[in-house]
């Protein structure tokens, strides 16, 4: 995936297909690949995919925070001159795309959320493994994923090597410390945009009444639960990820 990313400037980022864009956020462990089934279906039905890599392990320590990478994504949208877009985040992601709502609503015509921090404090610190060797590594990613399998030797490899990187650990708890000052509880009534949520119903990392608080916060939303499913449902379950945002795409006019 990595060596078909555009670089430009300070954005590098992976663009498939024509049409409405959709701007894919990834979460903190989640890299370019866990959104191959969007990447797969929605070029072919009139979409535009584009995921930029978030400077998560780059940006200068002081601005390894929420709001500079929603900034980040504004600036990315400017960038491609695009005027309006639908934001789709995991995780961290999903929080990125809720703050770049809340400080550019004009640039956003839709946002998409699944297993998204901003609402549950422990979302980022707890799930985050600080240190350990890698058996309990990877006991830590198999309980992001309801099928423990997903979890694949790639996966526990790559947090294993995130973990033991002293400047990506100082990152990610500078991000994770971030996120907790970044609770949303209070702006997202006076969001209006148009907001899908899609959860996993056995999401360990943020657990389903999350989904349900957001969704009773924004004022515009509709929730989508996936049946055996953890925190990253585009990952476990493409396919029913595909069709509920295809459809809810397709009955809102996007």
């Amino acid at each position: 995936m990595s060596n078909h990313l555009r670089e430009e400037g300070k954005f590098k980022y992976l663009e498939v297909g024509e049409g409405t864009p959709i701007i894919v956020l990834h979460g903190l462990m989640g890299g370019l690949s866990n959104f191959d089934g969007v990447t797969e279906f929605f070029p072919a039905k009139g979409y535009q995919i584009l995921i930029p890599e978030l400077p998560i392990y780059t940006m200068p320590i002081l601005k390894t925070n929420v709001k500079k990478f929603a900034e980040y994504v504004a600036q990315f949208i400017d960038h491609k001159g695009f005027e309006n877009v639908i934001l789709l985040g995991n995780s961290l992601g999903g929080h990125i795309g809720l703050l770049c709502t809340k400080l550019y609503p004009k640039k956003v015509k839709a946002l998409v959320i699944t297993g998204s921090s901003g609402l549950y404090e422990s979302a980022m610190g707890e799930s985050y493994p600080k240190r350990g060797d890698r058996d309990y590594i990877q006991k830590k990613a198999e309980n992001v994923f309801y099928d423990p399998k997903v979890a694949t030797k790639e996966i526990v490899d790559e947090v294993y090597a995130s973990v033991n990187d002293r400047n990506k650990l100082i990152r990610t708890l500078s991000i994770a410390k971030s996120a907790i000052r970044h609770n949303m509880s209070k702006d997202l009534p006076k969001m209006n945009t148009p907001t899908c949520i899609i959860w996993g119903k056995q999401d360990n990392v943020t657990p389903p009444e999350v989904a349900e608080e957001f969704h009773e916060l924004l004022p515009d939303s509709d929730l989508f639960w996936i049946d055996k499913c953890g925190h990253a449902a585009m990952m476990e379950h493409p396919d029913e990820f595909n069709d509920l945002l295809y459809a809810w795409l397709q009955e809102r006019g996007f």
